[in-house]
């Protein structure tokens, strides 16, 4: 760690080792070399050749792959100083350790070619990193929501007191946005092209000229550069860069686990306050440090504030998009290379952040219990109503009366910070015809989440569940927390 010049804390503090490595140096460079390798053996395989001699041998190509990995940073990094040009840099790093090939690499291509296609192949590891912990957060909250599927709480609206939910069911809602991301994110990864090898302005003249105008031969340069890199296929068409609207794509995904994620964080803070449902805290963990009894939920909070980072981060993107004049500009570079990576790295926090939590959860069913039984007699006064009217009641007459006792015991709990006596009074009122003991038989908190477990099932098993055991070679990630 260095201690004298800015580091960033996605590295540092949030972004796992795996994510790291995708966007590194060595994995950005290492991909360069693959598709020079890739470009001059489709070159050589469509037969290029000057005055019937190939032009690329094997014996380079054989070459080229000796020193894919074993890249000469220095040679680089001088020569950029030299030539203010990373890709020609590269190529001539390369061109040192390789001097039989150094005169066909990077042959006929552009410095997109590597630069993009690169970028291409770089956010497509990174999606499916992401994938594989998606999955596993949706995994360990349907596990979450299958335990406590019948167990009762107090649902809100308005953040006031509604009708009871369960807490499996409330965890299903979550499970929904992020499967509804892990949707989007396959069809985005699905969608994933190739810049493929198109020359200056999209138009692959240079490969025109190197094959002397063969179409059909040309045809068949980015297919087979695709299949090398372990692509379906190419962008048809292109100016010199692939589409920046693939970015905004990738990044709106991320912003949408983003959201997903964070409200997911805010309703466990919120059920963190209430001391019904906790996130995990270590044995050695301070909460504060000046009040040594708090127990933060700095987890959660850190979600929050992760996923706010993403959600901005991806109007990068889509400004870059919007502002590309013609075949290319070059203020998308300096804008990629902080807004892409960064997304990616936040989202791998957050994911972590979420699988660790979601893991951990601790449900208090006491307090849970003694929340929800404070507020069910109001909760319950129709099926009261209901029932008084069987013993003989007026409906309209015992509708206004228990609005008037629900007045009543309202402002006793919030005037003068009382009990809840709303029974007492419904069975003092001969109107009701009720005994007590009766009442408070009819305040099993099960008889009032409605079709809350049975909806937990059918989500589990109808969709979840099988979207679990078609990524199930995804599963068994465990979440490792820096800080």
């Amino acid at each position: 760690m260095s201690t004298d010049r800015y580091e960033s804390p996605l590295s540092e503090r949030y972004a796992s080792r795996e994510m790291q490595y995708i966007f590194s140096p060595d994995m950005k460079f290492r991909t360069w070399r693959r598709l020079w390798i890739a470009l001059a053996e489709t070159e050589k395989e469509l037969g290029l050749s000057q005055n019937g001699r190939p032009v690329i041998t094997d014996e380079q190509i054989q070459e080229l792959k000796e020193h894919a990995d074993d890249i000469n940073y220095e040679v680089a990094k001088a020569r950029e100083k030299e030539v203010r040009h990373d890709v020609m840099s590269h190529v001539y790093a390369y061109g040192q350790q390789c001097p039989r090939a150094a005169g066909i690499i990077h042959l006929g291509a552009t410095s997109c070619y590597v630069g993009d296609n690169t970028d291409i192949i770089i956010m497509t590891e990174a999606l499916r990193l992401v994938k594989k912990k998606l999955v596993n957060v949706i995994a360990a909250l349907a596990d979450f929501a299958e335990r406590y599927k019948a167990q009762p709480t107090l649902a809100f609206t308005h953040f006031q007191p509604a009708q009871p939910t369960t807490v499996g069911k409330r965890a299903t809602l979550w499970i929904q946005e992020f499967y509804m991301d892990l949707q989007d994110l396959d069809y985005v990864l699905g969608g994933m092209k190739l810049l493929g090898s198109k020359g200056t302005t999209g138009t692959q003249a240079s490969f025109l000229e190197l094959f002397d105008g063969d179409q059909e031969t040309i045809d068949k340069i980015d297919p087979m550069i695709a299949a090398k890199m372990g692509f379906q296929e190419c962008f048809p068409v292109s100016g010199q860069t692939y589409s920046r609207k693939v970015d905004t794509r990738v990044a709106n995904v991320l912003a949408g686990i983003a959201a997903s994620a964070h409200k997911m964080s805010n309703d466990i803070r919120l059920l963190q306050h209430l001391k019904e449902v906790e996130e995990p805290f270590e044995k050695s963990q301070i909460g504060s440090s000046a009040m040594a009894y708090k127990r933060n939920p700095m987890r959660s909070e850190r979600i929050a504030s992760l996923s706010r980072y993403v959600m901005i981060d991806a109007l990068n993107p889509a400004i870059t998009s919007a502002t590309q004049w013609f075949e290319r500009t070059l203020d998308d570079s300096a804008n990629k290379r902080l807004s892409v990576p960064e997304g990616f790295l936040a989202v791998d926090g957050i994911l972590d952040l979420c699988l660790n939590v979601a893991d951990g959860l601790v449900v208090y069913p006491k307090v849970i219990e003694k929340r929800l039984r404070s507020e069910l007699p109001f909760m319950a006064t129709e099926n009261i109503m209901m029932d008084a009217v069987k013993r003989g009641g007026n409906r309209q007459e015992l509708h206004e009366r228990i609005r008037e006792l629900s007045m009543e015991a309202g402002r006793r709990v919030k005037a003068e910070g009382g009990e809840n006596n709303l029974l007492e009074l419904i069975a003092a009122d001969p109107a009701f015809n009720m005994t007590l003991e009766e009442l408070q038989e009819a305040m099993e908190p099960s008889r009032y989440v409605g079709r809350s477990k049975e909806q937990v099932d059918a989500f589990l098993e109808g969709v979840i569940r099988p979207v679990l055991k078609e990524n199930k070679e995804l599963l068994g990630v465990k979440a490792e927390i820096n800080v």
